[in-house]
């Protein structure tokens, strides 16, 4: 459920529209000094430290022979020495992002330009890549690989099965979705091998979604999509030499069916190295594969009862450290979020970020200096601050994270550092100060302009009301949640209360970030208008509180999360006499749309409307990667999945209810819809409905889309759940 993985209004329609290639942030030198750009159709290079701009690359030199305007890039890179510069242009989307177009080669020596992949269709190239020696590109068109040599051009069909259900390079729908995996090959080191994933969708069955907009008759869009319940794809992991393009499979223990491969990098030459995950998600195995025998040996593995987390949302590269005798790894194995370094044999692990908090991620491992930077916020967990340790501890006191933010500016602090580790971008925000940013220089973690550097005393958004609140609920649970009172605000008045939720393990909604608390739906400003927002983190959202407080919701999906929201928000308006308790609505989107849904019905005392978006209406019918991480099997467990379920407690309708979905959503199926519908009607509640013909999970394709839903959302808020106060 990773399309709207959104965190505040007003970034979910911004984020969908970003391409994969945009995704990857800064674009730096290999230096780590400086960064690339897109400049007025050129190609600059910027020094941070005083924002001048060098051009690189002129667009004149972009122009294709016989075109006469240059290439719109989406994205560039350059190979290892930077004599040729590898340019992505005439993207289009598959499913989420535009991972699909035209590549070139600029060759800066002979300033010469040359499409890739002659012969084959247009904008059907993806994820090219040079070779490390920088003699070769490979790239998937039409889901199978390709290498071709750029001295002489020539073009190499590396496998030749390659179809709709036969997927080599890339993969399926589930794999992106939920695992992030998009990129589905690799070179080795000394660029004569290429390890990739073959994923085969023959087995799994298609969900089939009707265009009936484009065309005078209807056109069927089928997508192999495995609803919870139903065997994975089976995937493997081929190796193709370049002088000997047969394939080489990996023979990795266990039914192909019943666990996934998430990650696959290599170690040298002629070794991978491989996580696997059970069906269930619970055990992670790493795996070292002789790329000639094939054979696979696991050398470190971790288990836990309800889910094992992902090691990174980045599912490519590999933290090797110390002459790759050891390597980083994030695991929840004591508990909470932390780093280890483990040695490559598996048999040393050492805990890097001793203590009862959480990490978020790892920024940078800085091998020269001996550090490693992290994001973390061991007091707070609505906030994020930059830490980092040492890599490799010579003494105790060389094991405390030092916190490089500072004390001064409480809120969220973002760093995007340079694969050296020598300087960074660093960005802050909290919920009344516009986001600032400066470039430091590490590791002393200064400034790099002091004329350009944080003010001492930001700039203040006076017109943000918002109180951060810690609720403890009646189920003795403490829940973080922020509270935006309307302007002009009389505490002796009575105002309604508009509640978003999320309430899912995929993100959360309580951060302390400018811009979190504007409701992005609403045409209008909803202070001015005299409502309350709230927004509450349950149990269960990945909320940085220990891995007890995250993993609460497995198998609980619908019930545990649900009632710290309702329980939570009972508190909010009992505690507070000037909420008026006949004005309570709540609204959400995806995984938001299913706790609007299960609040409205399992708790009509408490929230009295309720605009429900793209909502997963019974867990059965949402893709198996997800469901099962956070439910287990329904073949084991179909009781919870019967609890957890919408549609279970649709006859407990009493409310006022605004459904919307798009009936071109590939990700939540519009067959939610229509099955929730069926259940309300076959109970006699009335609801309203809007159907966004062929739209998808985003509800945006198509003119005028983004402001009818707007408007709709808007003035079912304002019929049902009035503003001001009285």
């Amino acid at each position: 459920m990773q399309v709207l993985k959104f965190v505040f209004f007003s970034i979910l329609l911004i984020t969908i529209q970003f391409s994969f290639a945009q995704k990857r942030g800064i674009n730096w030198t290999a230096d780590g000094m400086s960064y690339y750009k897109i400049s007025e159709g050129n190609i600059s290079k910027v020094d941070p430290k005083t924002d001048a701009q060098t051009v690189i690359i002129k667009k004149d030199q972009l122009i294709p022979i016989g075109a006469s305007s240059p290439l719109k890039l989406d994205a560039f890179y350059f190979n290892s020495d930077n004599s040729k510069v590898l340019l992505y242009a005439n993207t289009a989307k598959v499913w989420r992002y535009n991972t699909r177009g035209d590549y070139w080669i600029l060759d800066l020596a002979k300033n010469s330009l040359t499409q890739l992949g002659k012969g084959l269709p247009s904008q059907s190239l993806m994820f090219a890549k040079f070779s490390p020696d920088g003699k070769h590109v490979a790239y998937v068109s039409e889901h199978n690989l390709y290498d071709e040599e750029l001295l002489n051009g020539n073009i190499k069909k590396l496998t030749s099965d390659g179809s709709r259900k036969m997927i080599n390079g890339t993969f399926d729908w589930v794999y992106e979705e939920e695992f992030g995996c998009r990129d589905g090959f690799r070179w080795s080191p000394d660029s004569k091998q290429i390890a990739y994933w073959q994923v085969d969708a023959n087995k799994i069955r298609d969900y089939y979604m009707l265009n009936t907009t484009d065309s005078v008759y209807s056109r069927v869009i089928p997508v192999e999509y495995p609803k919870v319940g139903e065997a994975p794809s089976p995937v493997r992991i081929g190796v193709i030499a370049l002088n000997n393009p047969a394939t080489r499979w990996m023979k990795i223990e266990g039914d192909s069916r019943q666990h996934y491969i998430p990650r696959m990098e290599w170690s040298d030459n002629n070794e991978l190295i491989i996580q696997q995950l059970d069906r269930k998600q619970q055990e992670s195995k790493l795996m070292y594969c002789n790329t000639y025998s094939g054979t696979a040996t696991t050398f470190w593995a971790e288990s836990d009862k309800a889910w094992v987390d992902l090691n990174a949302d980045d599912p490519s590269g590999w933290s090797w450290i110390n002459n790759k005798k050891d390597f980083i790894w994030v695991s929840e194995k004591d508990g909470w979020r932390h780093i280890y370094k483990i040695s490559r044999d598996g048999k040393s692990t050492v805990l890097l970020t001793k203590g009862d908090y959480d990490i978020d991620d790892v920024k940078a491992i800085d091998e020269a200096n001996n550090f490693i930077y992290f994001s973390a916020s061991p007091n707070n967990s609505t906030q994020l601050y930059l830490y980092r340790v040492k890599l490799n501890p010579k003494v105790q006191a060389d094991e405390s994270p030092e916190s490089l933010s500072g004390s001064d500016l409480k809120g969220t602090h973002k760093y995007s550092i340079s694969p050296t580790g020598k300087i960074a971008k660093h960005s802050f925000s909290n919920h009344n100060t516009p986001e600032i940013s400066e470039w430091i220089s590490l590791p002393d973690n200064k400034s790099l302009n002091s004329a350009k550097s944080f003010p001492k005393n930001p700039k203040i958004d006076s017109s943000i009301n918002v109180e951060y609140l810690k609720i403890k609920t009646l189920d003795d649970v403490v829940l973080d949640a922020w509270m935006n009172k309307p302007a002009n605000f009389d505490p002796n008045k009575k105002y309604p209360l508009v509640v978003y939720v999320y309430g899912e393990p995929a993100t959360t909604t309580v951060n302390d970030v400018y811009g979190s608390h504007n409701n992005f739906l609403y045409a209008g400003d909803m202070s001015q208008d005299g409502y309350i927002q709230v927004a509450i983190d349950n149990r269960g959202t990945p909320a940085l509180r220990g891995a007890v407080w995250r993993k609460a919701i497995y198998r609980r999906n619908g019930q545990i999360n649900i009632r710290d929201m309702a329980m939570g928000v009972k508190k909010i308006i009992e505690s507070n006499s000037y909420i008026d308790r006949d004005r309570v609505a709540v609204w959400g989107w995806s995984g938001g749309g299913s706790s609007t849904l299960n609040l409205l019905f399992q708790f009509p005392d408490i929230f009295k409307t309720g605009v429900s978006i793209a909502p997963v209406t019974n867990l059965l019918y949402y893709d198996n990667i997800y469901t099962e991480r956070y439910m287990g099997l329904p073949q084991e467990n179909m009781e919870d999945f019967i609890k957890g379920s919408v549609i279970t407690h649709a006859k407990g309708l009493q409310g006022n209810l605004l459904l919307i979905h798009g009936s071109g959503d590939d990700n939540v199926h519009y067959s939610n819809a229509e099955a929730l519908i069926n259940e309300l009607i076959k109970n006699n509640k009335q609801f309203q409905f809007m159907e966004y013909p062929n739209r998808t999970h985003s509800i945006r394709e198509g003119e005028g889309t983004s402001k009818h839903l707007s408007t709709l959302y808007t003035n079912y808020i304002r019929m049902y759940c009035p503003p001001g106060a009285k």
